[in-house]
């Protein structure tokens, strides 16, 4: 892994950070199933796929959007942090963190790595920030939320110690349905 220093984001890093390709490639996806019985039960089961070829898959939210929230102030140290990622004087990702979106949570939105930097353990070590940021505040818990296409995020949240602990269909603006991992801070 590259030497990155992981800082909460200034500033002046607006910019940049909205500027990142924020934009993935995947080759699985999860997909839900939902089946219905006559006695009124809901079964509800994810499963991997493994799609005939590889897809270039849009972020869900607007990067441009996500910036002029975070020029108006959206993010109040109490509510919202926003670390940055830096490799020598560069901004190579981020993480958004949201407080009381859930008793004792803190929600992780957003986080994102530049493409050339991707699978080198940046994303891991903003997890692993955010944790310790959130401990912190005094959060019990962490969730990670991604689309079911973004595979290559599914297998980092196991590897660091998320659980799949729900989903929201069309959460996102593009009615994508929306995953949540969580994980105990301690």
């Amino acid at each position: 892994m590259p030497e990155i220093q992981i800082r909460p984001a200034a500033a002046s890093d607006l910019p940049a950070l909205a500027a990142l390709d924020h934009s993935y490639v995947s080759d699985h996806v999860w997909q839900m199933d939902i089946d219905q019985s006559e006695e009124g039960q809901i079964v509800v089961s994810f499963r991997e796929s493994q799609l005939p070829r590889s897809v270039h898959v849009t972020y869900p939210r607007d990067p441009n959007a996500l910036a002029k929230e975070w020029k108006a102030g959206r993010h109040s140290p109490d509510q919202v942090g926003l670390l940055a990622a830096v490799f020598q004087t560069e901004v190579v990702g981020y993480i958004s963190l949201a407080q009381n979106m859930a008793p004792l949570t803190t929600w992780i939105t957003d986080l994102v790595v530049m493409r050339r930097m991707r699978r080198q353990g940046i994303g891991s070590a903003l997890l692993l920030a955010a944790r310790e940021w959130a401990r912190q505040q005094g959060s019990q818990r962490l969730v990670l939320e991604m689309q079911p296409k973004n595979y290559p995020a599914i297998c980092m949240a196991y590897k660091l110690g998320f659980v799949l602990c729900g989903y929201n269909d069309r959460y996102y603006a593009n009615h994508d349905i929306a995953l949540f991992f969580g994980r105990s801070v301690r």
